[in-house]
């Protein structure tokens, strides 16, 4: 039977990792308010108020520990969507700039989703709807020397993004079912948290199988 399509968030429960931004209060504003049950993540009690403000669920958990996220995931239980939200840009100066420790203070954005992902993965495939979603940039279709550490981090973490969608595929093709979770990749020059949360609501829209490994410009 083919993934039934419901175009609503409500009911399904979304887990909003690293989410102490203003993207992630805005996304878990809009879930909420959709009806969805939203799960926030963030590493200090005063970050995770605000969401807590808007409704959501909120666990102190680190969202780059796999350790972290998958003790998460087990308490939760069910889970419809994961997005990971960890972010943060440094970068100028051209190539030089190019610091060693600009390149580690970027690379929790990509440790987020590698252990989300990984964390979640089972959840999402039994799911009858499972979505993972990241936030890039448009900086990887158009790198700047100025922005190469970000642009390769952001780069990294769609090719894994990516790869999440063919495991999806594999996993249904190999058990002879339809596909039922989809990874996808919104792309923003500059992020505009209300656009994002908009775009967030519609990730059930479509069937699985139309949605997984597909790149979505926000802008």
């Amino acid at each position: 039977m083919d993934e039934p399509i419901e175009s609503r968030p409500s009911g399904r429960t979304v887990v909003l990792a690293g989410a102490t931004s203003a993207a992630g209060r805005a996304v878990a504003r809009a879930l909420h308010g959709a009806g969805a049950r939203v799960i926030a993540t963030g590493r200090s009690v005063e970050g995770l108020q605000p969401l807590a403000d808007v409704g959501a669920e909120v666990f102190l958990a680190d969202a780059t520990s796999l350790d972290e996220m998958t003790v998460l995931a087990a308490q939760v239980g069910h889970v419809d969507a994961v997005i990971p939200l960890v972010g943060g840009w440094r970068g100028g100066g051209g190539l030089a700039g190019q610091s060693d420790d600009d390149f580690a203070a970027l690379l929790p954005a990509l440790e987020a989703v590698r252990a989300t992902s990984r964390a979640f993965d089972a959840t999402l495939r039994a799911s009858g709807a499972g979505r993972f979603a990241i936030v890039s940039s448009t900086a990887v279709a158009r790198p700047l020397a100025g922005g190469a550490n970000y642009a390769a981090v952001k780069a990294a973490s769609e090719a894994w993004t990516r790869a999440v969608a063919q495991g999806y595929a594999k996993s249904a093709r190999d058990a002879g079912e339809p596909l039922r979770a989809a990874s996808v990749v919104f792309r923003a020059k500059a992020l505009d948290p209300e656009v994002l949360a908009a775009r967030v609501l519609t990730l059930w829209d479509t069937d699985a199988a139309d949605l997984n490994d597909r790149v979505f410009d926000l802008d």
